[in-house]
């Protein structure tokens, strides 16, 4: 039955660091992704999804090497900050960006999407 407990412990946890995430992620943005979702902008939703993904490999990449819960915890945290670096820097170096993505400019959002999906791949990888 251990093995039960641990797989519940590390999904209980997993899902709520990715509503951590995404209520963090979500304010941290100039711009409700959420509304802009709900009125069918698609732009948002790649950014968004793009950024979930990236944040969830780690996640994912941590739950498999770590044995410890807490060691889990830790290296999910420092991947949320990876990620909000790396939107911070993009909305740095990419002029209107946060304007474009509330246009539902979707070349924008594929490249938001893309460039949090790339960076969590390598930092789940940095895990192993």
């Amino acid at each position: 039955m251990q093995p039960f407990y641990f797989y519940a412990a590390y999904l209980l946890a997993a899902c709520a660091l990715l509503a951590v995430f995404l209520f963090a992620y979500t304010r941290m943005t100039p711009y409700s992704e959420v509304d802009l979702i709900r009125a069918g902008k698609l732009a948002p939703a790649i950014s968004l999804g793009g950024a979930l993904i990236g944040f969830s490999l780690t996640l994912a990449s941590s739950i498999q090497h770590n044995d410890s819960l807490g060691m889990f915890i830790v290296w999910a945290i420092a991947a949320m900050v990876v990620q909000a670096l790396v939107y911070a820097l993009l909305a740095r170096a990419v002029a209107g960006m946060a304007e474009a993505l509330a246009a539902d400019n979707v070349a924008m959002g594929a490249l938001m999407g893309s460039v949090s999906l790339a960076v969590g791949l390598v930092n789940a990888a940095c895990l192993s």
